[in-house]
């Protein structure tokens, strides 16, 4: 099997990778498109310390699997829970302090032919999606998320900081239940996206203390920081950056202004597919550019240049 690797030195292509087997309760999908998200980029700089195939956003039909999934298209939730434990009982899988995550923690991930998932995290997706569609659906879930975090917030001053591919989700979604929002873009073309999607352009010197509610989608450590100035007292900060590098910022303005600063991670996938099935959410302005699964290298360093958004793996042969 074709798959990319990445051993803490360097991104590979190997052609002789195992094919993924299958325990009980498990499905084998063979992977249409892959995503490659900050994520991804970040575990190359040495986040989390992961070895093997990277990879968590995908589109793909099962071939191994319960009856009523094979041949079906799917897309997957990333978090293996070991659904034993106390958390797991609680409802928070996401949280299992057992699992493992694909491509991120303990588990080989998308970018390959074919890939190992709990079938119970798989999700049927409409035969009218393209696949360069339906393979955003995970981002979206975790866009989501931060909307669900912030309900407190909804219909206020919402700043979305980086016009990535990440924070123009979040805007959307935001957008979406009657925010005001604004994204931070330091690109003309960013810009130029952000108005296509209805969405306002702010500064990056944004006024301080004047926002009910900002995002931090920048992947930067520097995006706590604007967050932070941005935010106005008693509102809150949702930090969606995944970075390697350690923070060293001063929290002091958070306990003088009691800001609430919330995580936010992976998000729940039916509001996701039904924000896609519905419209409400644009994917197709997001799109970067598709390479194949051999040209991985290369398509790693397109998505890591500046501006960059969303850049597709292709692994069909």
């Amino acid at each position: 099997m074709r798959a990319v690797t990445w051993d803490g030195a360097r991104v590979r292509v190997v052609d002789d990778a195992v094919d993924p087997q299958p325990a009980p309760g498990e499905a084998v999908v063979r992977v249409r498109l892959a995503g490659i998200c900050s994520t991804d980029l970040e575990i190359l700089a040495g986040y989390l310390g992961f070895r093997g195939v990277p990879g968590h956003e995908f589109v793909g039909d099962v071939v191994t699997g319960p009856a009523d999934l094979v041949g079906r298209r799917v897309v997957g939730e990333i978090n293996f829970a070991c659904r034993r434990c106390a958390a797991c009982a609680a409802g928070r899988e996401r949280h299992c302090p057992a699992r493992s995550v694909l491509g991120i923690v303990g588990a080989d991930g998308a970018f390959a032919e074919r890939l190992r998932i709990p079938a119970a995290n798989l999700h049927v997706v409409p035969e009218q999606w393209p696949d360069e569609h339906a393979v955003f659906v995970e981002p979206l879930a975790a866009a989501t998320e931060a909307s669900l975090q912030s309900a407190a917030f909804a219909g206020g001053r919402t700043l979305v900081v980086g016009a990535g591919k990440l924070g123009l989700l979040v805007a959307q979604v935001l957008a979406a239940r009657g925010d005001r929002v604004a994204v931070v873009a330091r690109r003309q073309r960013a810009r130029s996206i952000a108005a296509d999607l209805g969405l306002d352009a702010a500064p990056e010197d944004v006024a301080p203390g004047t926002w009910d509610l900002v995002v931090d989608a920048t992947g930067d450590r520097r995006g706590l920081e604007v967050a932070i100035r941005a935010v106005r007292p008693l509102g809150a900060i949702v930090l969606k950056s995944t970075v390697a590098e350690p923070y060293a910022i001063d929290l002091a303005p958070l306990v003088i202004g009691e800001i609430t600063l919330v995580g936010s991670r992976c998000g729940p996938f039916p509001p996701a597919l039904a924000a896609l099935g519905e419209g409400r959410v644009r994917v197709a302005p997001l799109l970067e550019e598709t390479f194949p699964l051999a040209e991985a290298p290369a398509a790693f360093r397109r998505a890591a240049e500046p501006g960059a958004l969303k850049v597709l793996l292709d692994p069909s042969p």
